[in-house]
């Protein structure tokens, strides 16, 4: 099998409160942010917005580049064993519309969180994230 490096794409959204908006994965039970690995030919913004659609049912019109994390914050072993380093590329956004959707195989949930009250399940690879959010929207507050 081997450990394998993939690109990821990760989208945190935020409401008009600071609210991220967190989904409860159906593979493992844990929280992160919406988004998924891309496809062959797809460039991230495309990934991100279509990840966002299919597991959040969620469009995003309009998103900005928060940073890219690698390296062993990044690491993370699926349910099935499958072993990954992950190159994750997230985005910021306040502009989406749309319903949520839960389909209830890669989503079980979603809901909106406070930054200084996140669910204790959080996927390891999604920390790092928060943290510079955290410190990020505290600047500005």
């Amino acid at each position: 099998m081997g450990i394998k490096i993939k690109c990821v794409v990760g989208v945190i959204i935020l409401d008009n409160q600071n609210k991220v908006l967190l989904q409860r994965r159906g593979d493992d039970n844990n929280w992160c942010i919406p988004g998924g690995g891309m496809d062959l030919g797809e460039t991230v913004e495309e990934t991100a917005k279509r990840e966002v659609f299919e597991e959040t049912g969620l469009i995003i019109d309009d998103m900005t580049l928060f940073n890219v994390y690698s390296g062993k914050t990044q690491h993370h072993i699926y349910p099935d064993g499958n072993e990954f380093y992950f190159v994750n590329v997230v985005f910021l956004t306040r502009k989406y519309h749309g319903h949520m959707v839960i389909d209830g195989d890669e989503t079980k949930e979603l809901k909106y969180f406070e930054l200084n009250n996140l669910p204790s399940r959080l996927s390891a690879t999604n920390i790092p994230i928060f943290q510079d959010l955290s410190r990020r929207i505290n600047k500005y507050d």
